[in-house]
This record gives structure tokens, C-alpha cells and sequence, in this order.
């Protein structure tokens, strides 16, 4: 195998290292969800304990980076495309993070029963969690245009969080002794709202990837 296939196999076994880690955080938002909705702390509780899975998988994606960059020593292009999968392992870890926060919360809440139905909180995280699967795939195709696509819809993400905000707000005036648990569902809308802003992140990362430029897509 020359040096250029070995680099490519290289980098194509980190990129998998990443798409995997990812699929493990967006499972880990899922079951934070579900353990909200359903005030199932046993399984809030696994998803806290469940991150350490998640660190373990972002320090071997940057053992894998700091390896290939000692044996191959990439320059331009090359290195850029590893500097950049750190910078979104990072990113995803920090996604996965999140889910802990949501798990987190569910526990404060605990069985006390919900002020209101929850079910415009998982919408917004369904379209977060979109987000994240579109920009992860303008990663691993070098895609500028879905990564671009990818960013704009943070701002339907905020706009549900200001809503969502608003309507919990309102609860706390009419209902004071429920103030406990608003706050915890507004510090969920939170934490989603974060994912969208960590996905954007992501997503300009991909575009430094291709171009080499940096683009400010939070604007």
C-alpha cells in the first residue's frame, strides 16, 4: 500500500470513528428524551452513566489523530482534514453533554406530575437532531451546500425556544408553586437550543474543511 492509500484508509477509518460517536450522542439525546416524557429516572440515569462511553470514543478518535499526523505528516489540505475532525468530535461531545443536561433535569422534575403535555420539546429536538445528521453528512461528503442548509435551520430552533420559553413563562405566573419544573423544561429548550448552536458549529467547520476559510453561520 503507497503512502497516499494508507493516508486515505487512515482518514477514512477517523471519519467513521466520528460518524459513529455521533450516532452514539444522538442516541443518548433520544433516550434522554424519552426518559423526560416518560419520567423514567432509571433510564435518565443511563444515559448519565452512558457518557463515559462517549469520552472514551472522542479520546480514541484524537489518539487516532495525533497517530496519523506522527506517521503520515500531513500538510495543507491533508492536515486540515484532521484538524477539523477534532474540532467536530469535540463538538459532538459537547452535543452529547446535552443529553446528560436533559437526563439531568428529568431527575429534578422527577415524578412530579407534568404541567402541560410534552410534546413541542421533542419536535424541536427532532429538528435539532436533523440538523445534525445533515451537517455530519456534509462532513463525510465535503458537501459546502448541505452544510450550509444545515445552519440556516438553527433558526427555526431558536424560534421554537423563544416560543417555548414564552409559553413556560406565562406557566410560572399562573401557576408560582410549579416554578420547579418550569424551570427545569425551559433549561431542557435550553439545551437543544445548544445542540442547534453546536450543529452550526459543525457545519462551519465542514465549510473551513473545503474551502479554508473561515464563515461565521450564527449570524
Amino acid at each position: 500500500m503507497n503512502t497516499r492509500t494508507n493516508f486515505d484508509s487512515n482518514l477514512k477509518e477517523l471519519k467513521q470513528s466520528l460518524l459513529d460517536m455521533a450516532e452514539e450522542a444522538e442516541y443518548a439525546i433520544k433516550k434522554a428524551m424519552v426518559s423526560l416524557i416518560s419520567q423514567d429516572l432509571q433510564k435518565a440515569e443511563e444515559v448519565i452513566e452512558g457518557d463515559n462511553k462517549i469520552d472514551e470514543m472522542e479520546n480514541k478518535i484524537n489518539d487516532q489523530a495525533i497517530l496519523l499526523i506522527a506517521k503520515e505528516s500531513p500538510v495543507a489540505t491533508d492536515l486540515r482534514k484532521i484538524i477539523v475532525a477534532l474540532k467536530i468530535s469535540s463538538e459532538v461531545e459537547r452535543i452529547a453533554d446535552m443529553a446528560v443536561n436533559i437526563a439531568k433535569s428529568t431527575i429534578h422534575i422527577g415524578g412530579e406530575p407534568h404541567i402541560k403535555d410534552i410534546v413541542e420539546i421533542p419536535l424541536m429536538m427532532e429538528k435539532a437532531l436533523n440538523m445534525l445528521r445533515e451537517s455530519l453528512t456534509a462532513f463525510y461528503t465535503e458537501d459546502t451546500v448541505i452544510a450550509k442548509a444545515s445552519a440556516e435551520k438553527d433558526d427555526e430552533i431558536d424560534a421554537m425556544y423563544g416560543r417555548l420559553i414564552q409559553e413556560l413563562m406565562g406557566y410560572i405566573r399562573e401557576h408560582p408553586s410549579e416554578t420547579k419544573q418550569v424551570t427545569q423544561l425551559a433549561f431542557v429548550c435550553r439545551y437543544i437550543e445548544r445542540i442547534g448552536d453546536h450543529v452550526t458549529n459543525i457545519a462551519e467547520n465542514v465549510i473551513y474543511l473545503v474551502t479554508g476559510k473561515r464563515y461565521d453561520l450564527n449570524t
